[in-house]
């Protein structure tokens, strides 16, 4: 059974369509001839982004590396970005070399982001490198494997935050990630992929039932309501540690 791609051919929506465009036309004015191609994933390709919510999650590829570039075309995109589309949250940006995507190693990297959860916007489509992917460990352990370094560092900054909004960003990305890692588990039998963390949650419950209270709760931190700092690290504390030893234990079975 192989996964499905997302369609290049439906239009994206109305709050996004002018956004995608004028980035195109800016990375292509400001890397000129080193840009080789440009991809739209998460929530905006697939075409499910909320506005005021969503980010809008791009890769570069370029040919050579734009180091010396990269700050300035950053900083100066999400600057433009803040002032002509306010409902965009932010912009996250991959960077990679056409030799780092177009490689063997890349395999269940680039290629499966790429392939599987990416839009070509601009350039030639590395994606076409790179057949159908099968739901497989091997994907679910290289996207989600790290969720204990994840665990980690969120839970320092939810400690360290001073401000409800600092809370509120940190609380949400480590839920999303926690969601899509829990469904990580279950890929390998349940032969899909889902991006969405909603999914993710709900798929995952079909298999472990009895975490239906950790994934409620995971739920109720993608919410724009910040919870309370210490439900956040009881649920990093508790239900994260049971989703590590559990990848260690897949881990361990698997290989």
């Amino acid at each position: 059974m192989t996964l499905s791609v997302i369609d290049p051919k439906q239009p994206f929506q109305a709050e996004y369509s002018q956004a995608v465009q004028d980035l195109v036309s800016f990375l292509r004015a400001g890397l000129g001839s080193n840009l080789h191609s440009v991809y739209v994933y998460g929530s905006v390709a697939r075409k499910t982004a909320i506005p005021s919510r969503s980010n809008l999650d791009i890769i570069i590829v370029t040919q050579q590396s734009f180091g010396e570039q990269r700050s300035t075309i950053i900083n100066t995109l999400r600057w433009r970005f803040q002032k002509s589309y306010p409902h965009i949250s932010d912009i996250s940006i991959k960077t990679a070399l056409v030799s780092e995507v177009a490689s063997l190693e890349s395999l269940f990297s680039w290629g499966f982001l790429l392939r599987h959860c990416s839009v070509c916007v601009y350039g030639e489509n590395l994606s076409e490198c790179f057949g159908d992917y099968e739901p497989s460990w091997e994907i679910a352990k290289h996207w989600n494997m790290d969720v204990v370094d994840w665990l980690a560092v969120y839970r320092n900054r939810i400690v360290r935050a001073k401000e409800d909004s600092e809370i509120l960003k940190s609380q949400r990305i480590i839920a999303k990630k926690m969601l899509r890692a829990s469904y990580s588990l279950v890929m390998p039998k349940d032969l899909g992929w889902y991006d969405s963390p909603i999914e993710c949650g709900k798929h995952f419950l079909r298999y472990y039932p009895e975490m239906q209270v950790e994934i409620e709760r995971l739920v109720i931190m993608l919410q724009s309501r910040t919870i309370a700092k210490r439900s956040i690290i009881g649920v990093i504390d508790s239900y994260g540690d049971w989703l590590v030893k559990q990848f260690k234990k897949t881990e361990f079975r698997i290989g």
